[in-house]
């Protein structure tokens, strides 16, 4: 395992036990962001980095019981977290890497990632890897419960050029890895970004 899964895995697993009680009001968040994914009854949904399922319920309840609801996360303490919050019944939990999925290429018709751009260590390959398992016309939303200037403050740092979350370095970091942006919102209340697979 790299460097960086440990890393991300440590982080995670140290936190997975009171991830949920550290941020009880984000539910209204998430199921308006999975809302703008535009899903349908029998959809095939991936939640990429689902940590503890929050996305799950909403994501179910898009599909409905005829569509397949994933979740994958690198970390077994977060995962465990979800199973104890039964979102395991709102879907599949998986032990994987969104590096290396082990789902068939266009298997899917979306890709939902909660606060998971910043934990990608090859953003653009990891990208590309979540384009792979989605069909063509497929979406892509990236997603945080507060903006980009909230989280910083609430990290006590500030927000650089760098930061692949801007517009201007996601919309090509995107376009370079098999999605076109089409919609982008950086707001206190939520950051959402949302992509088309492109052919």
């Amino acid at each position: 395992m790299s460097d960086d899964h440990t890393h991300v895995q440590e982080f995670f697993s140290a936190r997975a036990a009171d991830w949920d009680s550290r941020f009880p009001d984000d539910g209204p968040a998430y199921a308006a962001a999975v809302g703008e994914l535009g899903l349908r009854a029998g959809d095939r949904v991936l939640d990429a980095g689902c940590g503890t399922g929050r996305a799950l319920p909403p994501l179910r309840a898009a599909v409905g019981p005829s569509g397949v609801v994933l979740g994958a996360d690198l970390t077994p303490a977060m995962l465990h977290a979800a199973v104890r919050a039964g979102r395991d019944r709102q879907g599949r939990l998986l032990l994987a890497d969104v590096a290396a999925l082990p789902l068939r290429s266009r298997s899917l018709d979306a890709v939902f990632g909660a606060g998971l751009i910043s934990h990608l260590p090859r953003p653009a390959e990891n990208l590309r890897e979540l384009a792979r398992v989605v069909r063509p016309g497929g979406v892509l939303a990236l997603f945080h419960p507060i903006g980009r200037a909230a989280l910083a403050a609430r990290q006590g740092r500030q927000i650089t050029p760098e930061d692949l979350r801007a517009e201007p370095n996601l919309r090509p970091l995107l376009a370079g890895s098999g999605w076109r942006m089409t919609s982008y919102a950086d707001e206190d209340a939520r950051f959402l970004a949302l992509a088309v697979r492109e052919d």
